[in-house]
């Protein structure tokens, strides 16, 4: 069941084994017939495409489901073996060519050298690196972690090199094939939560255990090299979630739910340190007959003692001569007495417990401090250090939740407390953005109580509110580290900020005079207009005296994100990328007059169309200045699992992004000689190719007829019964159309149907009249010196090669209204503009042609994602000619044929 000629020797051998390997399954579990059918379809579908289709058309339902498990199965096999060998490719370049670590600092080490960088001041700006890539619940995964833990496990038996040679690795295979058929793909119910939640915990859990320790060893280990020390309380890698944090637009994340979720988090966090604990308690077997032990460290183990009577007198009798194993007992029991007093919400009682992550890093620092002073120092920076760093990146808490609120929200809620006041002719719904500016920045100069506790709100105030007290009783509970940031969905302006900040001060959370500051909060900026204004916005808000003296309290760090998902459905792709990155200039700009370091916050999906594309290039292309060491980054749906799933690749995936973040930290504090001279010419023409860009698409996204072709064409309406996430797909609005449907429908309709839109479309008409208007030097130049545009247009060129008209072509002729119908010609036509376009500015004869491997991997896909595209259109006739009165088991097989689609292309929204 496979056809995999043009792919490398190595993946297509394992890509041939484990199609054998799902067509034995098929005969075994459906019969020889499904699989000669399997057999047909395929070939039918290289040789005579309409042929295939009309064949497909005709299936009943149970066979079409079948069919559509068959092909998805393949393109889930077929995935885990190319993340197999992306990790051993990384591992034989690392071999040859040294990790992305080493190559980092060694241009570190070669700027210092050419004094391009002052030697002074690189363990400065180092010490500042700090990467968190932030686990969401946006619903772009298709695959349900049943199948997906299978996957990781037939992708570690097919990581040993002779897993094709050892009977008993095929049989593990061939038996966890037949489980994967034998499961089912779909989800039966709309995940919850604290469903999402414990889907985050089990990367997390896998993350703590293996791969970030052995990050951050290397990256110690490549830093001392090149002599320069990462203090052990550094945080280069840490984590962070919005599941159970993310109100904006969930009506299920509710206080009680956050307040689940870290408890959850807590509790994973727990285990697995207790089983890191367990380990070195088991290794540390130093006796006082061979080893000395400092003085402090006896100190601590008899304080620890005398508060934990409950340690177990054999551990006392047993270890007598073995003070480091009592000390990590005493560890081990506070661990546990922290467990329990999660669970009945107890208060923390001082020695016997762990209040915040601090406490416990700092018993293990006198066991470190103890070895060190007693020649014990290869365990000391060797096993301990390593525990010590890990504890640092993901604490107690495993991942610092960040909370998200829509700025309408924090408005409604403070209207009711203004207004009863009395104070104000106007009230507080009617007043200008410059008028309830200038009160709330009044009011936050100010030292009264606005309300009562509790305030006097109606139940959607509450529920706000809520929020800022359960994020109170968080830091009491669980320490400083389990919430950073308070994100502002669609701010757009100072307002929407200072709104949230004075709901804090009156929870508790704030209190300016008294040197307090819980949380910082984040503008998040998400169309072309907020991006546009960003500068404004920041200026405004760092011009307050009272919101500098927030920002002050937190380190003089200021966090803003950047939302590519609505910026693109807004504007399209090219103004979109353009607007985020002079966003990022002005920005820069602001924060450096005003002393404040900038930490950008990148809300990128896994499609190109929201952010999407290789980290490593992503960070590099950012403008110089704004990567001052720290940077969040989203990471969601099916690009968690593409990233993490497998430990090998999760290794070099943080390797990567860390390497990224120092390179630019370190090297790119100031202009590139060349890009300086170039801007000014640069500027102009991508200005020119983002406007026209932005025409050509706002012309079509703007359309009357738009809603219902978009609609019509694409199975965007299937999405909310594949149950991937909690959050609706739709805004809370009366508006039906465009405007209401969230990025990540919008993307996965047209990617779904083959058309990918939000990836390209613009792109040609942009370039196209950069070139007219003779600006092809420049572009000729833009293209091979300016690290932004190249990264910019290689994105658009991947999209561009996932893109399959011909099959779009199928979905429109058979599901969409003849009247509607030009609408997808004036898509091909922007399509082949586009192609041409890109095309002329690589100078390459066909796409990807930099890239062959990648372009004929997507070859190979298409003649199994084909057939599924086949029976999806024919699924969906039914569907639609059903009406209401839609057979289960009809749907049912739709949908498989969306996670196959989903599977095949790697992409979902």
């Amino acid at each position: 069941m496979t056809d995999a000629d043009d792919i490398p020797a190595g993946l297509r051998a394992d890509i041939r084994r484990l199609g054998t390997l799902l067509g034995e399954t098929i005969v075994r579990q459906e019969g020889q017939e499904l699989f000669d059918l399997v057999e047909r379809v395929r070939r039918l579908t290289r040789e005579d495409g309409d042929a295939a289709a009309r064949l497909l058309a005709d299936v009943d339902v149970p066979t079409a489901a079948r069919l559509a498990r068959a092909f998805s199965m393949f393109f889930h096999l077929a995935n885990i073996a190319e993340q197999v060998h992306r990790s051993r490719d990384l591992r034989r370049l690392r071999g040859e060519q040294g990790s992305w670590l080493k190559k980092a600092v060694d241009s570190i080490v070669e700027a210092v050298e050419e004094e391009r960088v002052p030697r002074d001041e690189v363990a400065e700006m180092v010490r500042h690196v700090s990467v968190r890539p932030v686990f969401t619940a946006h619903p772009t995964e298709a695959a349900r972690r049943t199948v997906l833990t299978k996957l990781r496990r037939i992708g570690e038996l097919l990581e040993r090199d002779d897993w094709q040679s050892d009977p008993r690795s095929v049989r593990r295979l061939a038996e966890l094939v037949d489980l994967l058929w034998q499961s089912d793909e779909l989800r039966s119910e709309r995940p919850e939560v604290l469903d999402e939640a414990r889907n985050a915990v089990y990367y997390l859990d896998e993350l703590f255990r293996i791969a970030v320790p052995d990050v951050l060893e290397e990256l110690v280990a490549e830093l001392d090299r090149a002599q320069v020390g990462l203090p052990l309380e550094s945080r280069p890698l840490t984590f962070g979630s919005w599941i159970g944090g993310d109100r904006d637009g969930n009506p299920n994340v509710t206080p009680r739910v956050t307040y689940d979720v870290l408890l959850l988090q807590h509790d994973h966090a727990l285990n697995a340190v207790g089983e890191q604990i367990d380990q070195l308690r088991a290794e540390l077997s130093s006796s006082l007959r061979n080893a000395g032990v400092s003085q402090e460290l006896r100190d601590s183990l008899a304080a620890d003692l005398e508060r934990l009577p409950e340690v177990p007198p054999r551990y006392l009798r047993l270890n007598q001569q073995e003070p480091y194993r009592l000390k990590l007992t005493c560890i081990r029991h506070k661990l546990e007495h922290t467990r329990r007093r999660h669970a009945a919400a107890a208060p923390h009682e001082p020695g016997r417990d762990y209040a915040s992550t601090a406490e416990l890093v700092d018993d293990l620092v006198v066991v470190r401090d103890s070895l060190l002073a007693n020649k014990g120092e290869l365990v000391a920076h060797g096993r301990l250090e390593r525990l010590v760093r890990t504890l640092e990146a993901f604490g107690l808490h495993l991942a610092t939740l960040d909370v998200r609120e829509h700025a309408d929200a924090h408005h409604d809620t403070l209207a009711q407390l203004f207004d009863r006041l009395g104070e104000s002719p106007t009230p507080y719904a009617d007043l200008k953005r410059e008028d309830r500016l200038a009160l709330l920045r009044a009011e936050l100069a100010s030292r009264r109580p606005l309300a009562p506790t509790p305030p006097p709100l109606d139940a959607a105030g509450q529920r706000v509110f809520a929020v800022f007290t359960t994020v109170r009783e968080a830091f009491e509970r669980f320490g400083p580290q389990v919430v950073e940031s308070y994100i502002v969905s669609m701010t757009r302006g100072a307002d929407d900020v200072l709104a949230p900040v004075l709901l804090a001060r009156e929870a508790g959370l704030v209190d300016l005079a008294g040197g307090v500051a819980h949380i910082g909060f984040v503008p998040l900026l998400e169309t072309v207009d907020e991006l546009r204004a960003a500068d404004e916005i920041l200026e405004d808000l760092l011009s307050d005296p009272s919101y500098r003296r927030l920002v002050a309290l937190r380190g003089d760090v200021q966090e803003v994100m950047l939302g590519y998902s609505d910026s693109n459905k807004d504007a399209g792709i090219a103004s979109s990328q353009w607007e985020i990155h002079r966003a990022q200039r002005r920005l820069r700009d602001v924060a450096m007059r005003h002393g404040v370091r900038l930490r950008l916050f990148h809300g990128r999906g896994g499609t190109v169309g929201r952010g999407g594309g290789p980290t490593y290039e992503a960070i590099l292309a950012q403008p110089w200045g704004t990567l001052d060491g720290e940077i969040k980054l989203t990471e969601q749906g099916e690009v968690i699992s593409d990233k993490y799933l497998l430990p090998s690749l999760a290794r070099e995936n943080l390797q990567l992004t860390l390497a990224a973040t120092l390179t630019a930290t370190v090297l790119h504090r100031t202009p590139r000689e060349t890009t300086v001279s170039l801007l000014p010419q640069f500027d102009p023409v991508m200005d020119l190719v983002s406007g026209k860009a932005q025409e050509a698409y706002r012309a079509l996204t703007r359309d009357a007829q738009i809603a219902a072709y978009f609609s019509q064409s694409t199975p965007v309406e299937t999405l909310g019964d594949l149950n991937i996430g909690s959050r609706p797909s739709r805004r809370p609005s009366s508006d039906a159309g465009l405007s209401a449907l969230r990025a990540i429908p919008w993307v996965f309709g047209w990617t779904q149907s083959r058309q990918v839109v939000p990836g390209w479309f613009g792109v040609g008409s942009g370039l196209a009249a950069a070139f007219e208007a003779g600006h092809g030097a420049q572009i000729e130049r833009m293209w091979a010196e300016w690290h932004f545009f190249r990264n910019f247009l290689s994105n658009v060129e991947m999209t561009l090669a996932k893109t399959d008209l011909r099959i779009a072509r199928h979905y429109v002729e058979t599901l969409v209204d003849p009247a509607l119908r030009p609408i997808f010609e004036r898509i091909v036509e922007e399509h082949d503009r586009t192609v041409e376009q890109v095309l002329r500015v690589t100078g390459e004869t066909q796409l990807l042609g930099k890239s062959p491997s990648l372009a004929r991997t997507l070859q190979v896909r298409d003649a199994y994602i084909d057939p599924i595209s086949y029976l999806q259109v024919a699924l969906l006739r039914r569907v639609r000619a059903a009406g209401d009165d839609v057979d289960p088991e009809l749907r049912r097989a739709l949908l498989l044929t969306v996670n196959g689609v989903a599977a095949g292309l790697r992409n979902t929204g």
